[in-house]
């Protein structure tokens, strides 16, 4: 059994750890409501620019068609590009990207697909190579950035696109979470290389003339379209960690709490014990006298 002073710094180091998850849960609060309006304010731009790629797309097939969106006429190799935080203390919200890669892995090498890994983020590349260490491509670092921005995603977006038309693979996948709020980030898996055709273009869209055409506008609006879908989940993922992060360290105060609880009965009960032990032990030896 722990003795008094055993307990008595249990008690204080519990304290000290709830007194910093409680100043991260705040943090990451104050955080989350700029990465979270920053998130949502980027939809409607990808949304926006899909629904233009599908009226372009709808216009130029064949050999018309730039490379990005045709594609290599093959797709035999993938690459998931798996986008991971740099920092911790975020839940579950890594291993859930991790087990959402490892699932879409699964899927295509089922199919007799050949899976490559393009890795953002330091948290999930431990988990992915210790599975698929050979087929670890190349990786890009954000922990040097404070808050990963357009730029982060323009160099990320031309690595991929340079190793596209270098032919190191046929088809990238985009898996990175979804924020919808501090309780819930949704794991998603995207096609992003070659830009997915649409099945069928708005008729309004289809109505109107473009100039210069449609491949020139495209040869432009493909790179842009492969870096506004990274940025984009760079802001999801860095909505998605604060949001976590503050459901995470919340969970951690309240265990904490409890545990002190726990702690404090254990340590006075043990005191008590003692107490009765000392008066035990002074009223026998006046009896003995």
């Amino acid at each position: 059994m722990a003795s008094l002073k055993e307990l008595k710094g249990r008690i204080n180091s519990v304290k000290s750890t709830q007194k910093i998850t409680k100043a991260k849960q705040m943090v990451a609060a104050a955080k989350l409501r700029k990465a979270q309006a920053a998130a949502e304010a980027a939809r409607p731009y990808a949304s926006r620019l899909t629904e233009v790629m599908a009226s372009l797309a709808g216009k130029v097939s064949g050999d018309d068609a730039p490379k990005l969106l045709a594609g290599t006429g093959s797709d035999k190799r993938h690459l998931l590009v798996v986008v991971n935080t740099d920092k911790g203390l975020c839940g579950g919200l890594n291993s859930n990207i991790v087990k959402e890669a490892k699932l879409k892995a699964r899927e295509l090498e089922a199919a007799g697909k050949d899976v490559t890994f393009y890795l953002v983020g330091k948290k999930g590349r431990a988990p992915i190579k210790r599975s698929y260490a050979a087929q670890i491509g190349e990786s890009y670092d954000t922990s040097e950035v404070r808050n990963p921005g357009f730029n982060e995603a323009e160099d990320v977006a031309d690595a991929l696109i340079a190793m596209f038309e270098a032919g190191k693979f046929d088809v990238a996948h985009l898996i990175f979470p979804q924020f919808k709020s501090a309780l819930a980030q949704d794991p998603t898996s995207q096609q992003i290389i070659p830009v997915p055709a649409p099945a069928s273009a708005d008729s309004a869209a289809a109505s109107v003339d473009y100039e210069p055409d449609e491949e020139e506008i495209l040869e432009a609006l493909l790179p842009r379209y492969v870096k506004t879908q990274v940025f984009t989940a760079l802001l999801e993922i860095a909505a998605s960690e604060q949001g976590a992060s503050m459901t995470a360290m919340d969970n951690a105060t309240r265990n904490a709490g409890e545990l002190i609880d726990k702690l404090t009965i254990q340590y006075n009960r043990s005191r008590q014990a003692a107490i009765t032990t000392e008066l035990i032990e002074i009223i026998a030896g006046a009896e003995a006298l």
